[in-house]
């Protein structure tokens, strides 16, 4: 069973006035959704609409179980709590976190629900895969309730140092809700290392390696695995798709758009303000000032879906964004070529996979990303091996992916130096660096991020069953 804050699908209207399924965007989904669909079995999410009671269905190999929220647990628990405090903390408080008493009321009742939704429809020793920082409250309380289950809690974005985690005022029961779980999967060694600190520092428990032990009440020690799991993608089907003709044929339609022998720069990102599309604006700019780049030969497109748009953080960040290129084009634009095209809309896969291939270069400039698979997804897409990524240091990718041009995104000279030579790299240079990277991400796909999640998972319960067996032994 997956239990995630939103579900994999969202219900739209189509244009007859019926409601329709289709497959939500965003880096959870993308991982998860091959392997649900592979294995079956249950998700427990939010539908995406508030107030609205929406019954079981099952969508192809998925059992779909929704969880109701009312508008002002939407505005509480997701926008406040889940987005403007946990969000920007985990984040090196690229933006400062608000910290509300309601917000972390109407988060414990969230979480409870989840909770007793997944209990409820959960098998007698079922597996049970808890996904990220809206329900870190989850494993804990699902434990409680049935403590038959086998628990699993993956945290896909960053987690902090100690002494930024240190500033929420409910840090402990946060910790202590995520140790509920059997095996606790990070992006990254550093977010495993940074949460086992944030252990030993606020309940003084020992770590050893990449376990953690929980005291129990007999005595004896309750081993919980927290190590790093790096998601993936599934890099054959976004190869497969590249490789179907017509979107090889969308792909030359937007070069062609565009202008064939331009340079396209290419960025893919939700508008969210840890995705450094201020500083790629900004580098990109002032290359054009300084003539290194001219809108004649290169262009910009920036897709940047539309994200959180309630939450005020995230309508400025928009404001500003659009602002940067209104004045961008207003100053290096001409009737004939258009320095940057900015996109603030979603679009399907094929379409994306299109952009992927039209692109000569990527740019991906996060400040803080817990992965990042934008990055991975243009490596699985160039068959072709051709194209440069240009990849922030702060993303969980840059890793895994060393042969692209690694960045730190608030060097803007560096940045500046960095897209010059992606847009000026030798084809060979490029099919070397291209291989390395396609090599990684057909190497470590999502299958295989999930089964080492997953084994361990059975590993840990296997333990479980020799120790409740040794001390029934015992008592016997």
């Amino acid at each position: 069973m997956c239990i995630s804050n939103r579900l994999p699908v969202d219900r739209v209207i189509a244009d007859d006035g019926t409601a329709q399924w289709k497959t939500s965007p965003g880096g959870l989904v993308t991982a998860m959704e091959p392997v649900m669909r592979e294995q079956g079995g249950a998700w427990v999410g939010w539908p995406g609409v508030a107030d609205e009671d929406v019954e079981p269905f099952s969508d192809g190999t998925i059992d779909i179980y929704p969880v109701a929220l009312s508008e002002e647990e939407v505005q509480d628990f997701y926008e406040g709590f889940s987005n403007d405090t946990i969000w920007p903390l985990y984040h090196d408080v690229i933006a400062p976190p608000a910290y509300h008493r309601e917000w972390w009321v109407a988060y414990q009742r969230v979480n409870q629900r989840f909770a007793e939704a997944a209990a409820a429809i959960s098998a007698n020793g079922a597996t049970v895969w808890v996904h990220d920082y809206q329900l870190q409250l989850v494993p804990r309380i699902l434990r409680s309730i049935r403590p038959d289950l086998t628990i699993g809690y993956f945290n896909h974005i960053p987690f902090p140092a100690y002494g930024i985690f240190s500033q929420l005022p409910w840090r402990k029961q946060i910790i202590n809700g995520v140790l509920g779980a059997d095996v606790i999967g990070f992006q990254r060694p550093a977010d495993a290392g940074n949460f086992q600190r944030s252990v030993r520092r606020l309940l003084g428990y020992e770590t050893k390696s990449a376990r953690v032990l929980e005291p129990q009440s007999d005595g004896s020690f309750r081993p919980i695995v927290a190590k790093s799991f790096p998601i993936s993608i599934d890099s054959a089907g976004f190869e497969r798709l590249a490789r179907q003709p017509e979107v090889q044929a969308r792909a030359k339609e937007i070069r062609s758009q565009l202008g064939e022998e331009k340079t396209i720069i290419l960025g893919v990102d939700r508008l969210d303000y840890t995705k450094g599309i201020r500083h790629r604006l900004k580098a990109y700019g002032e290359l054009l000032e300084d003539g290194r780049l001219s809108v004649e030969n290169t262009t910009l497109v920036q897709v940047a879906s539309p994200s959180r748009e309630r939450v005020e953080t995230y309508r400025q960040l928009r404001d500003e964004i659009e602002l940067t290129v209104g004045r961008l084009n207003g100053d290096f634009g001409s009737i004939a070529d258009t320095a940057v095209h900015y996109l603030h809309h979603g679009y399907p896969r094929e379409e994306m996979a299109a952009l992927y291939l039209a692109a000569d270069v990527m740019l991906v400039t996060a400040l803080r990303d817990g992965m990042n698979l934008v990055a991975k997804e243009y490596a699985a897409t160039r068959f072709d091996r051709r194209g440069v990524l240009v990849l922030s240091e702060f993303a969980g990718a840059s890793d895994e992916l060393k042969q692209a041009l690694l960045i730190n995104p608030h060097d803007i000279e560096g940045l500046k130096d960095a897209i010059v030579q992606a847009v000026t790299m030798p084809v060979s240079e490029q099919e070397k660096r291209m291989r390395s990277l396609r090599r990684r991400v057909a190497e470590y796909d999502v299958a295989r991020w999930s089964r080492s999640f997953l084994n361990a998972l059975e590993e840990s319960h296997a333990r479980r069953l020799v120790a409740e067996a040794a001390n029934e032994g015992a008592e016997s």
